[in-house]
């Protein structure tokens, strides 16, 4: 089959279109033919050799797609899953390929709504956003939340849920037009954070209280603002270190407001919990997305051979929201 191949380690010159062995179907599982797969800053650390793919998954990069199941394991039931049926899944690695194999439990139906190359812009983000917003943090109805790099897959989705939810949205983006295309999307406040102080203009957003949850893919340098921008008892969940993973922290600050720092990872995670948050987020907010109420929020669709464009434009942050690439 054709796929993404990367001869070793590199910058976005070593991705070409070159062919990939057929991955086996197992059991629990089902065979699906890829018309489309999202791009997320993951793929460009694999790229670099600096995020290998997990105990057993494919090498071929890309960890969600979306297209028309083909084949089905004995072991699941038809009620599941069936030959003809449109899907959207989580996937270990593997997307940047015209076929993959998922554990059936990662996978999804695909709204009537949504195109393949929309739905494929869906499971890595919006199942992020819900396990760590809304099952680790237990964001409450109504509660606030500061967001940063408001304009990445991650941060178009968290406006969405967390408005979906009832809730206050502050986000950061690095230029005037991210921060207004927020606002458009739902955000509550915008910050520019090559000008702005996000925990200040955080914490008047919420009347000086603070928010309930920060969620961050920095690290390091944003740490202490980040406290600072929490309200009493608020929780900062760790979900990227872009910024750097060293940072001193003032565990008297922590103790005295009842805060808690977590850090957090989904794609290693087994497949069992896997399915649970995928059947988490359905229950949650299936007939959001089915009703357009939340939407993947789609910046280029891209054919598969220009995928080295693709990593170059998220690296450069040129997109806002979702960069796809389609496979068939």
């Amino acid at each position: 089959m054709k796929a993404i191949v990367i001869d070793e380690p590199g910058d976005e010159s070593v991705l070409r279109v070159g062919d990939a062995e057929r991955p086996e179907l197992v059991p629990g599982s089902i065979r699906i033919r890829v018309a489309a797969a999202g791009v997320n800053r993951a793929d460009l650390l694999q790229r670099q050799g600096l995020y290998p793919s997990p105990p057993g998954a494919s090498d071929v990069l890309g960890l969600e797609c979306a297209g028309e199941v083909i084949e089905v394991a004995d072991d699941v039931s038809a009620s599941d899953w069936k030959p003809g049926d449109r899907a959207m899944a989580l996937l270990p690695g593997g997307g940047y390929a015209e076929e993959v194999v998922v554990d059936a439990g990662s996978a999804l139906p695909v709204p009537e709504r949504l195109s393949f190359e929309e739905a494929a812009a869906v499971p890595e983000v919006f199942l992020t956003v819900y396990l760590n917003v809304f099952e680790l943090a237990a964001f409450p109805d109504g509660g606030a939340l500061l967001v940063h790099g408001g304009g990445s897959g991650i941060g178009t989705a968290t406006i969405q849920l967390v408005k979906a939810a009832g809730g206050v949205c502050v986000v950061t983006a690095g230029s005037t037009e991210k921060c207004e295309r927020c606002l458009a999307l739902g955000a509550d406040v915008a910050v520019n954070y090559r000008t702005g102080d996000f925990a200040a203009e955080a914490r008047e957003a919420t009347g000086g209280r603070g928010v309930d949850v920060v969620l961050d893919s920095i690290g390091a340098p944003y740490l202490e603002p980040n406290l600072n921008a929490l309200a009493t008892s608020g929780r900062l969940v760790l979900i990227g270190l872009m910024g750097g993973a060293k940072a001193e922290i003032n565990l008297g600050l922590l103790l005295a407001r009842r805060l808690t720092v977590i850090g957090s990872t989904l794609r290693a995670r087994p497949a069992a919990e896997k399915a649970r948050i995928a059947a988490g987020f359905r229950d949650r907010f299936g007939r959001d997305l089915e009703s357009g109420r939340i939407a993947p929020t789609l910046d280029r669709v891209l054919p598969l051979d220009a995928a080295p464009e693709a990593h170059r434009a998220m690296k450069a942050s040129e997109h806002f929201g979702k960069i796809v690439l389609r496979i068939a």
